[in-house]
């Protein structure tokens, strides 16, 4: 068997040695996409469904925060852009077999339908708010609560489409080990509404709203588990560069992070949490789905910087 040298002067910038292109800004607007996307999907669920009394903080003041959070998700995005000047070609062209393409146009969708959610029941979830208005607005008003039922319905297609992207948008950079997986579009999905349904605990005031959500947040944050728990052996399992890329979670430098603050605080935690709860403990409320917010942000840090970390070529 004859040795092999290999020599090398790769002194790529932000290639070498290991990829530093995405910052704090993708982590956080994947996040906030992720929670867009959840917001939206409970709150056109609940409308759809005929639910808006039994939960009437899921059917009307939750839907302000999707514009915002995607807002300030979009303008990280856009701080990342290397090129700010050309963001308008996203919308010049609509290419099918680019995630970036589709992204950027179901983004676009959300505004209008989120605006049309807020409308047709911003006289019942924010009377205040309407009054104020002093007539401003009624035709949209009026147009919103007339096609609210419609918008839902397309609202739950585009909602789902948008918390799947997030995870598209990694896995199909197949060129990282780490990303490679098909699965990280249901994790997001399912990440981005477990979030959404905690958010929306955290803000509710009727008890059974809260204990419905709660609930329901427990089934996804154990859906996540299984799904996070499924992507590592599939890499495990795998060929041999992504066996390579999954040992930076597997004993690596990102292991403590990834068991023990992301798996273990993050959706362990809360789980217990709200299993106690469930059963009679008196606990805060605010805790448990804390700790699931901070999971969800840390699960994107922790996806961005592995991915980058690990690649195809070790010299």
């Amino acid at each position: 068997m004859n040795e092999i040298n290999i020599i090398t002067g790769r002194m790529n910038h932000l290639i070498d040695p290991h990829l530093t292109i995405w910052g704090w800004e993708i982590p956080v607007y994947l996040f906030l996409g992720g929670l867009t996307a959840g917001i939206l999907l409970i709150t056109a669920l609940t409308i759809y469904l005929g639910k808006e009394r039994e939960f009437p903080h899921a059917a009307g003041r939750l839907s302000f925060i999707a514009p915002i959070a995607l807002s300030v998700g979009m303008g990280a995005l856009f701080l990342d852009i290397e090129y700010k000047l050309h963001v308008f070609r996203f919308y010049t062209a609509f290419k099918i077999t680019s995630p970036m393409s589709w992204g950027s146009w179901i983004l676009l969708l959300v505004y209008p339908l989120s605006l049309i959610l807020i409308l047709g029941r911003i006289k019942i979830s924010c009377p205040k708010l309407y009054e104020k208005l002093n007539g401003r607005g009624d035709r949209l008003i009026a147009f919103s609560e007339k096609h609210l039922h419609l918008a839902s319905a397309i609202t739950i297609f585009v909602a789902t489409t948008l918390g799947i992207y997030t995870g598209i948008l990694l896995s199909s950079l197949g060129a990282r080990p780490f990303w490679n997986a098909s699965i990280l579009g249901p994790i997001f999905l399912i990440s981005g509404l477990s979030t959404a349904l905690a958010l929306n605990v955290i803000l509710a005031q009727e008890k059974h709203e809260i204990h419905f959500f709660s609930k329901y947040d427990l089934f996804m944050i154990l859906a996540e588990i299984v799904t996070v728990l499924l992507f590592v052996i599939s890499l495990s399992s795998g060929p041999q560069i992504s066996q390579e890329s999954v040992k930076l979670i597997l004993g690596g430098d990102m292991t403590a992070i990834f068991w023990v603050f992301f798996m273990g605080f993050g959706l362990v935690a809360p789980l217990i949490l709200e299993i106690l709860e469930l059963k009679g403990m008196k606990i805060s409320k605010y805790i448990a789905p804390a700790l699931v917010l901070f999971g969800g942000l840390l699960f994107r840090f922790i996806m961005v910087e592995a991915g980058q970390l690990t690649g195809y070529i070790g010299y």
